[in-house]
Order: structure tokens, then sequence, then C-alpha cells
């Protein structure tokens, strides 16, 4: 019986070391290189798809190239389970890819032909490989609870301007004022400053002369001020991040995956040599 076990945890410890060297070999910097490249390739390929001069001539061609990317995304994928296993699904980065790369398997007929529109999210993948892009998607995650703040702060304000702009300005301009919904949006635009002089509020002046003194002071506080925190409190993750050193940067995926695989190795190990020194 004994004997039988060391067979079994040693062939237990080659398919580990196995595993990991997979890992390493998908995740190397020339496979990974290969990947960003056709992730490239394949958000050219949907663009073209959706010109009818470009379908219509090169069609087929270009929905053979989009399966065969498609193919390799999943081929890679299933590289990736194959070498993680159980640790491949406590990343949140491959969870990721395999809702991105799952939506394009969807019929492309029946009810669910409509997620096959969705197929473009493949181009988010780039966030999950370009290690840069990973720290930006990283600070702004940490800037959240910040955010969250902010947003209610925020939220607050609208309301309140909201409502007083219904009272104020709803009964000459229904259209834009005309009931707290209508206003809200009104001011949603007059935040973006997208035509908010000459198409809102000079027409609005001419009824209510003083309305200047409504909507400055609402320009002054939603755009230049609260939109700007958002702004201040993500430069300020990122400057946060840069700054620490190394080893207290949010760890990569990989590595932590790969250090997962490579402690239960060890223990492997330490079992297999045990059990040799107690055989005869």
């Amino acid at each position: 019986m004994g004997e039988q076990e060391l067979m079994d945890l040693t062939r237990r410890e080659g398919v580990a070391q196995w595993r990991i060297a997979l890992a390493r070999k998908v995740e190397s910097r020339r496979v990974q290189s290969f990947i960003i490249a056709l992730i490239l390739i394949n958000a050219a390929i949907l663009g073209m798809e959706t010109s009818p001069a470009a379908m219509a001539r090169w069609g087929d061609l270009l929905v053979t190239l989009d399966r065969i990317c498609l193919g390799v995304f999943v081929l890679e994928i299933a590289l990736k389970i194959t070498a993680y296993q159980r640790h491949f699904w406590r990343s949140g980065w491959n969870i990721f890819d395999v809702l991105v790369v799952a939506v394009a398997l969807v019929p492309g007929a029946g009810p669910w032909s409509v997620l096959r529109s969705l197929r473009v999210l493949r181009v988010l993948r780039l966030l999950t490989v370009v290690p840069a892009l990973r720290k930006v998607v990283a600070a702004f995650l940490h800037s959240i609870p910040g955010l969250a703040g902010v947003v209610a702060v925020m939220a607050i304000f609208f309301y309140t301007a909201g409502v007083l702009a219904t009272r104020l300005f709803g009964g000459n301009f229904p259209d834009w004022f005309g009931s707290l919904g209508k206003s809200l949006y009104t001011l949603f635009q007059i935040m973006t400053l997208e035509s908010w002089s000459m198409g809102i509020v000079r027409p609005v002046m001419e009824s209510h002369p003083m309305a200047w003194a409504f909507f400055v002071p609402f320009i002054v506080i939603a755009t230049f001020t609260i939109l700007n925190l958002f702004i201040g409190i993500i430069v300020s993750t990122m400057q946060e991040l840069s700054m620490l050193p190394d080893k207290n940067h949010p760890e990569p995926e990989l590595a932590a995956l790969l250090e997962r695989m490579e402690a239960d190795l060890k223990v492997l190990r330490a079992t297999v040599e045990r059990l040799r020194d107690k055989s005869p």
C-alpha cells in the first residue's frame, strides 16, 4: 500500500511540474505578445464586419478569420484551465476572459442571438493582457470607495437643484423643466456644457432675467468642482499605487496563481520524500 501510494504521489508530482511549466509557457512574453497582436487583428476584423461594402467584398474571409481568432482564444483559455485547474477560477482576470470569450460562442440564431453583437467585448481582453492597462484598472477599482462619496454628494446636489429648477422654470419651459426627471436631464446637459448657454440658459433668461444666478453657480459647483473631484481621486490613487514599493503593488494574478501551485508542489515533494525514507 505504501509503495502504491508513493507511485501515485510521484505521478502527481510529475503532473504538477508539467502544469507549472505549461502555465509559464502560456504566460510567456512571446505567447502574450502573440495574443495581443491577435486581439488587435480581431478588433480590426470586427470593425470591418460593420461595413456593408467590406462584407460584400471580403465577407467570407472576415468570418473565417474571426472564427480562427476565436478558436485561438478558446485554446488559450483551455490551456490555462488545464495548467491552473482550480486555481484558474481564483483570478478575476481569468473569469473576465472566460465571460468575454463565451459571449462569442452564443448561437447566431434564436433568442440569444442578440448577444452576438457583444463579440466586440473581446477587445477588452487587452485590459487583462497588457500589464500597464491592468494598473490603470487596478487604480480605478481602488478609487471606487472615494468615488462613492463624491457620487453621493453629487446626487444630493443634483436632486436639490432639480427641485429648484422645476419650481422656478417649469411653468414657462415644460419641455426642459416640466418635471423632476426632465429637470435632472436638462441639468445634466448643462453640467456637460453642451449648448448650455445659447441653447438653454439664454432662452430661459428672456423670461427670467435673474436665471443666471441659478445656472452659473450650478455650473461652477457641478462642472468645475464635483467633476474634478472624480479626476482628483483617481489621479491620487494612481500616484499612491505608483509610490508604493514593488512588493506592495497589487500582485499580478499570474504570480499569485503560480505561488499557490508551487506551494502545492512543495507539499507533494515533501510527502514523497517522507514516504521514500520510510520505504525499505
